[in-house]
């Protein structure tokens, strides 16, 4: 008998060890890509139909919602006319980002799946699934808070005709009427604007590129008009003093409007689809960016210099200051904008979501389904109609604004992986390595120094958060420089096929360090939502996506890049 129970002890330790260890194995090995001269323009494969133009509204489009007509005006109420170098911060830093999802979506140029197949190359499978479920999270929540601002901005349209004023009830358009004590919230027009795009998505890319080009080309229209108009209305006193309230809201505002430019990664998951992908993606996504830019400060100074910053609106801001100066039609055309903005916002992200389910499809992540493509329309069918549901229900049964607080943490938790893929991808191509440890290896090492940024950045983030003493957020910051310092002069980089993000490690250290300090900025609920949400991923991936991933992982997959004429 006690042999018995023995062996039978032994068999469970055995057993558990030989689950611990396919779990280790699986959860740490790495895709590996290389480029080949074939094309993937098969019958059941996506259509390059993008070019650079297409790709630079697909991120504009992104971008730009209808924050760009109040996030302004919230802002500048705290840094004053400031508010526009808060933007401009936040826009270098979106740059420097931008720069490293450039250098990846140049080096995978034919590859679907964003941030996602970068983590899974450069760091290993449980990294690229952790990332998609934290991206995936903000999405699904993002599109359904969005479907209800605009199905508001819709009904208010529709209010302009004078039968429908005031008449339109809450549960069509305007909030939701709400049950059983607000824990549930109908709104029928949000799942009728997300299934018309729905449809819009799965007809092709071309067709829906059409209509996010024709949105994006209007909203930008409206902007530059507002910008334009409201530039003879400006009043320069109101510009003085430029930061009434210091220097100090000029840095929290530009913390705040960061989230402003999210967006334009949208455009490295259209790498399939795009023509000339090598080249066009970074420009897309750096050129994206930059319109954007030149958008938001713009607005910023015709708003402050129309307004003294301590009389702006709170809920519409630029079109309170329009109505103020007797010019109420631009708050109509401002909410057409509104309109615009928050469809091409919608539709873009409804896009990238099927994009990523279908590389995580084509991967075994997830069930096989996701990985279809329809052969005519040469679009991830399934894919598409799932997340339409998944926003649809959301936003149609839940008032999902109250989330709002949670969310941001997939972009971010996106961003500073993209730039520590920057950085350790340059390692894997070289041959050799100018320093190597006794203890732990090189590579291990860099890992580590990258850690300590992104540890730093949280740590400052943090001690700003909470009013500390600034020498201790002058020793997290100078830990930080030297742990650069380290990737610096203890590891060696190949420069990449491409274009090449410059001053790596520098550029990218700073983005880490940049993300997770705003990570420390946002509510704690979004840091137990992002650890809670990492533990449920390890479930999933535990049992389910370790015992289904493609077992070719663990050998050369070959990814096919664009046709050679396309190439240059």
């Amino acid at each position: 008998m006690a042999s018995t129970m023995d062996d039978s002890r032994h068999k469970d330790a055995t057993s558990s060890s030989t689950c611990f260890s396919h779990f280790c194995s699986s959860a740490l090995r790495a895709k590996t890509l290389k480029s080949s001269s074939s094309t993937n323009n098969s019958s059941d494969g996506l259509i390059r139909r993008l070019g650079v133009f297409d790709l630079i509204l697909l991120g504009v489009g992104a971008s730009i919602g209808a924050g760009i007509f109040v996030v302004t005006g919230t802002v500048a109420r705290d840094a004053g006319p400031g508010v526009t170098i808060s933007f401009i911060l936040a826009g270098a830093s979106c740059v420097l980002n931008a720069l490293c999802y450039a250098e990846l979506a140049s080096r995978f140029p034919a590859v679907v799946g964003g941030a996602y197949l970068y983590a899974y190359t450069a760091f290993n499978e449980i990294t690229a699934f952790l990332v998609f479920m934290q991206l995936m999270l903000d999405y699904h929540i993002g599109a359904a808070s969005i479907a209800r601002s605009l199905a508001s901005y819709v009904a208010t349209i529709f209010e302009l005709i004078p039968a429908l004023k005031g008449n339109i009830p809450p549960w069509v358009g305007h909030g939701g009427q709400e049950f059983f004590g607000g824990t549930l919230s109908i709104n029928i027009l949000a799942p009728i604007l997300l299934a018309v795009l729905t449809v819009i998505l799965c007809l092709g890319v071309g067709e829906s590129s059409a209509v996010n080009s024709f949105m994006t080309a209007a909203k930008v229209v409206i902007v530059i008009f507002v910008i334009i108009v409201g530039s003879f209305k400006v009043d320069v006193d109101n510009w003085s003093p430029f930061a009434p309230n210091g220097v100090k809201h000029i840095f929290t505002g530009a913390t705040v409007v960061f989230f402003a430019y999210v967006g334009f990664d949208a455009v490295a998951n259209s790498a399939e689809e795009s023509k000339r992908p090598q080249r066009d993606l970074p420009i897309g996504i750096l050129g994206s960016l930059l319109v954007c830019v030149i958008l938001y400060v713009g607005v910023c100074l015709v708003l402050t210099g129309m307004v003294p910053y301590n009389l702006l609106g709170e809920d519409a801001p630029l079109s309170e200051a329009f109505t103020s100066k007797g010019l109420k039609y631009v708050s109509i055309l401002i909410s057409i904008g509104a309109v615009a903005g928050l469809t091409t916002t919608l539709l873009v992200g409804l896009y990238v979501q099927s994009r990523l389910y279908l590389g995580l499809g084509r991967d075994g992540l997830l069930p096989s389904i996701f990985a279809k493509v329809h052969p005519i329309r040469h679009t991830p069918i399934h894919s598409q109609i799932w997340v339409g549901i998944i926003a649809a229900v959301l936003g149609g049964l839940f008032n999902v604004h109250i989330l709002s607080h949670i969310l941001s943490v997939g972009s971010l938790t996106g961003y500073s992986v993209v730039a520590a893929c920057v950085v350790t991808l340059r390692w894997k191509n070289n041959t050799g390595n100018r320093v190597s440890s006794k203890c732990i290896s090189t590579w291990c090492e860099g890992v580590l120094c990258i850690f300590l940024v992104a540890c730093c950045g949280f740590a400052a983030g943090v001690l700003y958060r909470f009013g500390t003493h600034f020498i201790f957020m002058i020793v997290a910051v100078v830990i930080a420089i030297m742990a650069c310092a380290a990737l610096c002069f203890r590891q060696a980089y190949s420069d990449p096929p491409g274009f090449s993000c410059p001053w790596v490690p520098i550029v990218p250290s700073v983005c880490i360090f940049f993300n997770i300090y705003l990570f420390a900025q946002l509510h704690y609920e979004a840091w137990i939502r992002f650890i809670i949400l990492s533990i449920v991923s390890v479930g999933i991936y535990a049992f389910y996506g370790q015992y289904h991933a493609n077992p070719r992982l663990d050998e050369t997959i070959i990814y096919h890049m664009a046709p050679e004429e396309d190439r240059h």
